[in-house]
C-alpha cells in the first residue's frame, strides 16, 4: 500500500507540474473549470500538494479499516493519474 500511495503522490504532483508548464506556456488549457481560476491565481501547485497529502491520509486510514477497498481504490487512482501524466507528457513532447 505504501508503494501505491508513493506512486499516487508522484503522479499527482507530476500532473500538477506538467499542467502548470503546459498551460503557462500556452500549449494547452485546463479542462477542469474549477481549477482554471486557481491555476491563474498561482496557488495551483500548492493546492495539488495539500490535496494529495489529504487524500493519502484518508486512503491510509481507510486501509487500516478496509484494506481491500483501499487497495482497489488506490490502484484505480494510480492508474488514472498514470494515464493523465502520460497524456500530459505526450502533449509536452509533441510541441
Amino acid at each position: 500500500m505504501r508503494y501505491l500511495l508513493g506512486l499516487l503522490v508522484g503522479f499527482v504532483i507530476s500532473d500538477g507540474v506538467l499542467t502548470y508548464l503546459l498551460v503557462g506556456n500556452g500549449v494547452a488549457h485546463e479542462g477542469n473549470p474549477f481549477l482554471v481560476p486557481v491555476l491563474a491565481g498561482g496557488s495551483f501547485l500548492m493546492l495539488k500538494v495539500v490535496g494529495t497529502i489529504l487524500c493519502v491520509i484518508i486512503l491510509w486510514d481507510l486501509y487500516k479499516r478496509f484494506p481491500m477497498l483501499a487497495l482497489i481504490s488506490t490502484s484505480c487512482f494510480v492508474a488514472a493519474y498514470g494515464a493523465i501524466v502520460l497524456w500530459n507528457f505526450g502533449v509536452l513532447l509533441s510541441f
